[in-house]
């Protein structure tokens, strides 16, 4: 793709960071002068994901929670993403907001490649019938709400049952989502241009309950199990929320579509792992010894 062929944008404006609008005007800006035309869309952190109409390309203004909605508003339109950073992290946004307007001409230029991450296809399934559907970007994750939130749940891969999980809940990640909530929880961490499911409880009643990564080229079933305990939710990169209730079943595939970025090579990645996460090692001094 080059300039030639781009001729309509659109910026995902985050209301809540406080130079995305200012920014977004630069940008708007910048490509008038390319002969682009770039639309605003604001959004507010609780937006419901709408379907974006085609344009080239779109640019995140905010932080990885913001690519992750722009994420689910473009993969099926096959809309590459632009994602400035604005937040505090920048796993996935890869490009710092004092350093966008070099990329952004490589971009346009055709010098700037995208690269691909997976997305996960979930649906729940209520009897026969389908009751939620949604991608993510980062996880889908199953837990109880209030004061006592253990939630009863059967784990099951393609046709092999992993038992029945007793736990806080479960978060299933993809490699992208494997440096957030599944981080947190003691999973591990995978190199997001590979494909993969991550599975990691949550506060498990059974040690024996470990985090695994498994081939994304099958199937998650996650059965809801009768229990006291009957606020039971799934949540969707953190922005989507849908109440389950028993017997649900909630299905985890490997999306046919991808979220192409731009600017967000695997240099980006293992910059983030060294320089947000501290991966220092330990200091060395007096030279080396055996």
């Amino acid at each position: 793709m080059s300039i030639h062929s781009i001729t309509k944008a659109v910026a995902i404006v985050n209301t809540w960071k406080q130079d995305a609008r200012s920014i977004a005007d630069e940008i708007v800006a910048q490509l008038s002068a390319k002969g682009v035309v770039c639309d605003i869309y604001e959004y507010d952190g609780l937006s419901p994901v709408k379907p974006i109409e085609p344009y080239d390309f779109a640019i995140s203004l905010g932080g990885d929670g913001t690519v992750l909605y722009a994420a689910r508003c473009c993969a099926r339109r096959h809309i590459p993403i632009f994602p400035v950073n604005l937040g505090e992290f920048g796993f996935i946004a890869g490009v710092e907001r004092h350093a966008w307007k070099q990329p952004l001409d490589d971009f346009l230029c055709g010098k700037l490649n995208t690269t691909e991450r997976m997305l996960l296809s979930i649906r729940v399934e209520r009897g026969n019938k389908t009751v939620f559907s949604s991608d993510a970007l980062n996880d889908a994750v199953i837990t109880g709400s209030g004061m006592a939130k253990i939630v009863c749940l059967e784990i099951l891969y393609n046709t092999h049952s992993f038992g029945i999980y007793k736990a806080d809940g479960v978060i299933v990640a993809t490699p992208t989502g494997s440096t957030a909530y599944s981080a947190a929880a003691g999973g591990p961490i995978v190199a997001p241009d590979m494909s993969a499911f991550v599975l990691s409880p949550v506060c498990a009643f059974s040690l024996s309950n470990r985090p695994i990564v498994l081939s994304s080229s099958g199937t998650m079933r996650i059965r809801v199990l009768p229990m006291r305990h009957k606020e039971i939710m799934l949540t969707v990169d953190g922005q989507e929320v849908f109440p389950l209730e028993e017997d649900d079943n909630v299905f985890i595939d490997e999306s046919p579509c991808r979220v192409r970025l731009i600017g967000c090579d695997m240099d980006v990645f293992y910059h983030a792992l060294t320089s947000k996460l501290n991966w220092s090692g330990n200091p060395v001094s007096g030279g080396a010894h055996a």
